[in-house]
C-alpha cells in the first residue's frame, strides 16, 4: 500500500454455538486423512479494507461496515487489526 493509505484486516467468524457446517465437513475430512489430533474446526473469513491515511473516525466506520455489511450479527462476530 502506499504512504496514502493505512491497512485493516476484518476477520468473521461463526459465533460459538452456531454449528459451522464447512468446519464439521473439513474436521471429518482431516479424521478420514489419520491427522486425529483435531479437535475441531472452526471455518470464517477475512477482508483487508484500505483505507486512506487521513480517514477520520475509522474505528466507528470500520464497525459500522462490518455490522452493516460484512457480518451476520446475529450468528458471526468480528475483530479488526489495524496497521
Amino acid at each position: 500500500m502506499s504512504n496514502n493509505t493505512k491497512k485493516a484486516v476484518v476477520y468473521v467468524r461463526l459465533k460459538d454455538g452456531v454449528l459451522d457446517p464447512q468446519g464439521v465437513t473439513i474436521h471429518k475430512a482431516l479424521t478420514q486423512m489419520g491427522y486425529n489430533d483435531f479437535l475441531s474446526v472452526r471455518s470464517g473469513r477475512f477482508f483487508e479494507l484500505g483505507i486512506a491515511a487521513d480517514a477520520g473516525d475509522i474505528d466507528r466506520q470500520i464497525d459500522e461496515v462490518c455490522s452493516k455489511l460484512l457480518t451476520n450479527p446475529v450468528i458471526e462476530t468480528f475483530t479488526v487489526e489495524k496497521d
